[in-house]
C-alpha cells in the first residue's frame, strides 16, 4: 500500500507525519472522501472545491489542487481496487502544543482504502446531541470528528449504520457522515444548509437531479415521513428501513427507488458532474 504525502508516493510502513502536526494535536485540518471505481474518481472537482472552502474557513492556505489531483491519480495507479475511498487530508502542519499555528507549511496526505457496495437499505437512530448551526466550524468538513465517532458508536450499539442529529432549535440536520432526505406526500425534502448540515456533494447532486426541496423540518418528521433515505459519497442514495423503533415499509419506497435509479444513471453518465 502506498500513500501520497507532501509531494510524493511513500510506502505506508515508512510514511511519517510529525507528532506535533496540528491536525493531530488540535484537529486543525480538513478532509474529503472521494469514491473511486476501477481507478476513476467521482465528482472530484466538486470535492476539491469544497476542500478549498473548508480550508479557507479554518484560515489555512488554499491547497494546491494540482498536487491533490496528482496524489489521487498516483495512489489509484499504485493501489488498484474495484471500489475504494480516497481520503484527502489537509492539516495545519507542524505546530505548537496549543491552538496557535506555527510557521510550518500544511501537511497533505492522500490515501486509498478498499470499500464495499453499501446495502440498498439501512437502519438509523436519532441521538440526544445536537449540531450547532451557528458554530465556527459549521459547514466545514474538518478533522474535528470526535462527536461523530461518539454518535456513530451509539448507532452501532443499536444495530444501525448511521446516527441522525437535530440542530440546536430542534430541526432535522444530518447524519454523522451523510445527509438525510424525507418523502412527504410524494415530494422529497432535505434540510437546508442553514440548518447546520454539511453541503454534501451527493446531497447537491440528488437535489439537482430529483428536484428535492430544501425545507426546514422538525426532527419528529422522521416519525411521519413516508420514506427516508441517506446520501453520501460512499452510500450514494441509500434507503432507510428503520428509524429508532419505527419500521418503514419495504427496502426502498417508490420515490426513494426512483431517486436511487436516477442517481445511478446520472452518475454513470458523467464522472465529474
Amino acid at each position: 500500500m502506498k500513500i501520497w504525502l507532501d509531494g510524493g508516493l511513500q510506502d505506508i510502513e515508512s510514511a511519517r507525519v510529525s507528532v506535533f502536526d496540528h491536525g493531530l494535536t488540535v484537529g486543525d485540518g480538513v478532509f474529503e472522501t472521494v469514491k473511486a471505481t476501477d481507478g476513476e474518481t467521482f465528482a472530484l472537482t466538486r470535492h476539491l472545491d469544497r476542500l478549498t472552502r473548508s480550508a479557507r474557513g479554518l484560515g489555512l492556505p488554499d491547497p494546491d489542487l494540482d498536487e491533490v489531483r496528482r496524489g489521487c491519480a498516483a495512489v489509484l495507479a499504485a493501489n488498484p481496487t474495484p471500489l475504494g475511498r480516497i481520503r484527502i487530508t489537509y492539516t495545519g502542519g507542524h505546530g505548537p502544543l496549543g491552538s496557535d499555528r506555527g510557521e510550518h507549511p500544511p501537511t497533505l496526505v492522500v490515501a486509498l482504502g478498499e470499500s464495499k457496495r453499501r446495502p440498498d437499505s439501512t437502519a438509523a437512530v436519532t441521538v440526544p446531541w445536537t449540531r450547532n448551526e451557528r458554530g465556527a466550524l459549521t459547514g466545514l468538513k474538518t478533522t474535528s470528528y470526535a462527536e461523530n465517532v461518539v454518535a456513530l458508536a451509539r448507532a452501532r450499539q443499536h444495530g444501525a449504520s448511521e446516527a441522525l442529529f437535530a440542530n440546536t432549535v430542534g430541526q432535522l440536520c444530518e447524519g454523522t457522515g451523510s445527509n438525510v432526505f424525507v418523502v412527504l406526500e410524494g415530494e422529497i425534502h432535505t434540510p437546508p444548509v442553514a440548518s447546520g448540515c454539511l453541503a454534501g456533494i451527493t446531497r447537491a447532486l440528488t437535489v439537482e437531479w430529483t428536484g428535492a426541496k430544501e425545507t426546514d423540518l422538525p426532527l419528529d418528521v422522521l416519525e411521519r415521513a413516508d420514506e427516508v433515505f441517506l446520501t453520501s459519497s460512499l452510500r450514494d442514495v441509500q434507503a432507510v428501513h428503520l428509524v429508532d423503533e419505527r419500521q418503514l415499509p419495504g427496502a426502498a419506497g417508490p420515490v426513494t427507488a426512483k431517486a436511487m435509479r436516477v442517481f445511478d444513471e446520472r452518475s454513470g453518465d458523467d464522472l465529474d458532474p
